[in-house]
């Protein structure tokens, strides 16, 4: 799944326990109609994609979503979502008309002049 808008927040990197669990969590405002402020966390190696990233940036964000369920001590299941990143990408730079993987509009093409009627193409399929 994906997730697009504007970087609102960045988190700093948050370490727990003695096996050194890392996460850092960044908010992301969707542009829609009803925009939606998303909390998504990157965890361990995935908080360093978080370096190159700055507020207001539009991006994509490649996501899981993850579920726990929990049970309290009177025995009563809770149930808890997160959702996870696992891929950023800036959106700013692939409208860049210099980008790589950008190909110019059509009209820009010449058409091909040694066509011949009698090249064909066997394949079987």
């Amino acid at each position: 799944m994906e997730v697009q808008g504007k970087i609102k927040l960045i988190g700093e990197v948050q370490t727990f326990g003695a096996n050194g669990f890392k996460k850092r969590e960044l908010v992301v405002t969707t542009e829609e109609q009803y925009p939606q402020h998303i909390m998504v966390e990157f965890v361990q190696d995935k908080t360093d994609l978080l370096d190159n990233f700055k507020v207001g940036q539009a991006v994509k964000i490649g996501v899981n979503i993850k579920g726990r369920e929990w049970v309290n001590p009177q025995g009563e299941a809770k149930y808890f979502n997160s959702i996870q990143g696992w891929r950023i990408e800036n959106l700013e730079a692939a409208g860049n008309p210099g980008a790589p993987n950008v190909a110019p509009p059509a009209d820009q093409f010449e058409p091909a002049k040694d066509l011949n009627d009698e090249d064909f193409d066997d394949l079987p399929f």
